[in-house]
């Protein structure tokens, strides 16, 4: 027998600063047809709207819908989400679990990753001074790469830097176990995970944990010379901390995607700091037709009353 909810056409809300609405509502409405997709802010009657996939969304929007039922994430990652004091408490809520995205995440780690590795970061700061100097190369397996969280877009990175070549290392907050990769967990492995790794990348959830961790006593215990790439939260960074790194010579480059304060202010250091490389939030995003699937699949299971996937246990932040 279907039940009510299922026979029933359901309305979901779209909203996002940075997605495109039309190959969202597209994709979707290929998978569920009868599907009715609003584009905030032409949300029409609140009470109509069951369910909402969103990004960014503009605080206590998604309050305001008295009948929501479910609330989807375009992100992987949900603290923004978590942070809006006036989020329903008793609604489920999704990441985004989805191969395009985890893809391009993967690559980008890997684009950073082989820059340091072949120091193009360092040809860069020689060409500022007109110098010629050739730094002759290393094999992949000469580069330790410490992979900090290994959720889905760690274990995929750490898996595609290990088919490179390079020398990779998780840590995560519990215990995992990925092939090939050396895996540290909790504070009492930090240091031995630390010790050796070149090119440090964070790809944690950010949670009351995690917040700061990215801080002078983490730098401390890196090797001098080591890199940070950072495409997880900006509040894992302590600003300063990491500017003064760099300074000293400790740390010798910084590729930063995430931010604080987002849209980076023109003022900010940031922008003009020699040894940091500023990227617009930009690692990764979904695209329509991958993670359309992935949201319809919610959206079946949320009409028939069957689990969601991938939703978030707000006591975690993930």
């Amino acid at each position: 027998m279907v039940s009510a909810f299922e026979a029933a056409p359901l309305v979901l809300l779209f909203a996002s600063p940075d997605d495109d609405p039309i190959s969202w509502r597209a994709a979707l409405q290929r998978r569920i047809p009868d599907l009715e997709v609003r584009i905030f802010p032409e949300i029409g009657d609140p009470a109509a709207i069951e369910a909402a996939l969103v990004w960014l969304p503009p605080p206590g929007l998604l309050a305001s819908l008295p009948n929501l039922r479910a609330i989807f994430s375009l992100g992987a990652g949900v603290d923004r989400l978590l942070e809006d004091p006036t989020l329903p408490a008793d609604v489920p809520l999704c990441r985004m679990v989805d191969p395009s995205l985890t893809a391009s995440m993967a690559e980008f780690v890997l684009l950073h990753v082989l820059r340091y590795h072949r120091d193009l970061d360092v040809y860069e700061q020689q060409q500022r001074r007109a110098e010629w100097r050739l730094v002759l190369p290393r094999p992949a397996s000469a580069t330790v790469v410490g992979v900090m969280g290994l959720g889905e877009l760690g274990i995929a990175s750490a898996r595609l830097l290990l088919r490179h070549g390079f020398t990779v290392r998780g840590w995560s907050r519990t215990p995992k176990a990925v092939e090939g990769v050396a895996s540290f967990a909790g504070e009492a492995e930090l240091d031995a995970f630390l010790a050796e790794v070149g090119v440090l990348v964070c790809l944690l959830p950010l949670t009351p944990v995690t917040r700061g961790i990215l801080n002078a006593a983490l730098f401390a215990r890196l090797a001098r010379g080591a890199r940070l790439v950072n495409l997880a939260r900006g509040a894992h960074l302590v600003e300063r901390d990491l500017l003064e790194a760099l300074d000293s010579g400790h740390l010798a480059h910084a590729t930063l995607d995430v931010f604080t304060r987002e849209p980076l202010p023109s003022d900010h250091p940031f922008w003009r700091h020699p040894r940091i490389t500023v990227t617009p939030h930009a690692a990764a995003y979904s695209l329509p037709e991958s993670g359309a699937e992935i949201v319809a699949e919610n959206i079946r299971r949320l009409r028939a009353g069957a689990p969601l996937l991938h939703r978030v246990d707000r006591r975690r932040g993930y």
